[in-house]
């Protein structure tokens, strides 16, 4: 029981105490009880009884107090119509979740479809052939002892010294030699870029065609160039269905809420026309780029109609390099001046009377164009048809992204080992009777393990990376001993696949049933002093999106004449580029430098930009 006192005041009684304040007011046939969070009235003459909770009812406390002595704690729990009014509000709030993503999805589509002429392209210019590696003579040596002391046991010394000077010998010729050819594949290959650059800027049709189609092949609306008169090019573009479009799009309740409502038929058109215009012009820029001599282009759009789903021409008409290049194009909407700037233009989405555009798409008539019309008088709807109508031009246009956009072009300046120039050389002397090179069991290696490489891994290190699942590439950084590159040019990847004078390169990817396995070939002894250290590395392609766990058998090996050692990466779903193993240069117990082999399996989120970044390449 609390502590408190009591007030005797004529008609009043007060209760103060540790529970809180209780008053009584009145005589006892009618009492007035105020106080614990409610007013009662008492009559005092029988059952009768009545009592008002005031406003906010009884001001909990915030800490816990204790049950009293003999009461048992209630449970509280949710009536049926609670639960029932929680699971609306959850139902309601999925609703309004997917409401909210369709809405963002939708925007951002149409943006996308009606933004393609916003983007740039920029104007081609002669192409410039890079120069092949430069070679030196520690690398030629290297690779010449390679050779001729394949098969040599250790301690056979009078025949290993005898080997080493065949290789003094021979490598000073295998250098020139190969000097010689490489820079007879670069004059060759400046030769033939400079006689397309030529044939581009003449327009000669076949150099035309090839180059625009190259360029049109990641379009979203596929197109061909498919003649050139004079300095005009005909190109046609396949234009996605109208049925294509989504059925809904976002709008406002009367209330001011957003909401999806169903896409009108005029509104559709709209859309479509946009993005119609949109690939026009886009094409027409890119085709004015790429293309320095052409001067107007003819343009067809084709597509499917949607009332008969057959194939029609929906647009067409003569765009000028002027016209396009002195157009200002700032927002989506200015797609649709593709109708005003060109000359001669048709299309099949009319505007009204009253200023609208109309609701249905008919195909053009072309029967004042022959090229066009011919190409309809012998169309036959046929996906499967082999002949060279308007149903080939769709399907062939939809299909037309080759994966030359994003395979790298093969390395022109593959280098010739040791004994291939042994091998075409005029009068080759006599090849050593050292048998076959014998291969090394493979001993496998584990993350953060090293080991000191041997003498033969000086002369000549094979390393190959074999994976499946997805495409990577295999890179190479040499770097100071603070694992920092003394420029890019010491960054080795399919771009750039030679460096430290042919020490370090890339041999190029191949296919070995399911698996695919690029190989590189380095020469420790012949790396410059300022190499303290070798960082083997892989990335994912970048155009991809996977990360390093889509890789799967992926596996390291590194091969000499002595030994051979694997490494198995983590296929790691959080990394797209990762150091696989690293090289670096050591002094022994004896004070005689080594080389040693560190297996790592490391890597970056961000791919080949963090990689490079983080070995001091200039990533731009």
């Amino acid at each position: 029981m609390g502590f408190g006192f009591r007030v005797g005041v004529p008609g009043l009684s007060v209760r103060v105490s540790t529970r809180g304040v209780r008053t009584s007011i009145g005589p006892r046939m009618a009492r007035v009880n105020v106080g614990g969070g409610r007013t009662t009235l008492s009559s005092g003459m029988g059952p009768l009884y009545a009592s008002t909770a005031l406003g906010g009812g009884r001001r909990r406390s915030t800490t816990s107090r204790a049950p009293r002595s003999g009461s048992r704690p209630r449970a509280t729990v949710p009536s049926g119509a609670q639960l029932e009014r929680a699971r609306r509000q959850a139902e309601r709030a999925r609703q309004e979740a997917e409401r909210d993503a369709a809405i963002t999805h939708l925007r951002e589509l149409r943006l996308q479809m009606t933004s393609v002429h916003l983007q740039p392209f920029s104007p081609a210019h002669p192409p410039v052939v890079p120069g092949p590696p430069q070679l030196g003579l520690p690398w030629a040596l290297a690779e010449a002892r390679t050779f001729h002391l394949a098969g040599l046991g250790v301690f056979a010394r009078a025949e290993r010294a005898e080997a080493k000077r065949r290789a003094e010998q021979d490598a000073p010729a295998y250098l020139a030699a190969e000097q010689a050819r490489l820079q007879g594949i670069y004059a060759a290959l400046t030769t033939e870029a400079h006689q397309w650059w030529q044939a581009l800027v003449a327009n000669d049709e076949a150099t035309v065609c090839e180059t625009v189609n190259y360029a049109f092949s990641d379009n979203p609306a596929a197109g061909c160039a498919v003649g050139v008169d004079g300095s005009v090019m005909s190109v046609v573009m396949r234009q996605p269905d109208i049925d294509s479009l989504p059925d809904r799009t976002p709008g406002v309740t009367s209330g001011g809420r957003p909401t999806l409502k169903t896409l009108t038929k005029r509104d559709r058109v709209l859309w479509w026309l946009t993005a119609m215009g949109s690939n026009v012009i886009a094409t027409l820029k890119e085709g004015f780029a790429v293309a320095p001599g052409i001067t107007a282009i003819d343009l067809a759009v084709i597509t499917r109609m949607p009332d008969t789903q057959r194939l029609g021409f929906v647009a067409y008409g003569r765009w000028t390099r002027q016209a396009i290049e002195a157009g200002s194009w700032r927002q989506p909407e200015d797609a649709l001046r593709f109708l005003d700037i060109g000359q001669d233009v048709a299309c099949a989405v009319a505007t009204t009377a009253s200023g609208n555009l109309s609701s249905t798409i008919k195909p053009l008539d072309t029967s004042r164009l022959p090229g066009l019309q011919s190409l309809l008088d012998h169309a036959q709807d046929d996906a499967t048809s082999v002949d060279a109508t308007l149903a080939g031009l769709d399907g062939d246009l939809l299909a037309n992204v080759p994966a030359t956009h994003h395979v790298p072009t093969p390395d022109p300046y593959v280098i010739h080992t040791f004994a291939e120039w042994r091998a075409q050389a005029p009068s080759p002397a006599q090849l050593p009777a050292t048998g076959e090179p014998v291969h090394a069991a493979l001993a496998t290696l584990t993350p953060g393990q090293n080991l000191t490489l041997p003498d033969e891994a000086w002369e000549g290190l094979n390393i190959t990376f074999s994976f499946d699942g997805a495409d990577a590439d295999l890179t190479l950084f040499l770097t100071d001993a603070h694992g920092r590159v003394a420029s890019d040019e010491d960054f080795v990847f399919y771009n750039q696949p030679s460096a430290a004078e042919g020490a370090a390169r890339l041999l190029g990817k191949q296919n070995d049933g399911t698996h695919t396995i690029e190989s590189a070939a380095v020469h420790l002894a012949a790396l410059p002093e300022r190499v303290q250290r070798m960082t083997i590395a892989i990335n994912m392609d970048v155009d991809t999106g996977l990360t390093c766990g889509s890789l799967t058998h992926a596996e390291l090996s590194l091969r000499c004449t002595a030994a051979a050692w694997a490494f198995q990466p983590p296929a790691d779903p959080a990394i797209r580029a990762m150091v696989v193993a690293e090289l670096y240069r050591y002094r022994s117990t004896e004070g005689l430098p080594v080389w040693k082999l560190r297996a790592v399996g490391q890597g970056w989120a961000d791919g080949l930009d963090g990689l490079a970044r983080a070995h001091g390449v200039d990533v731009v």
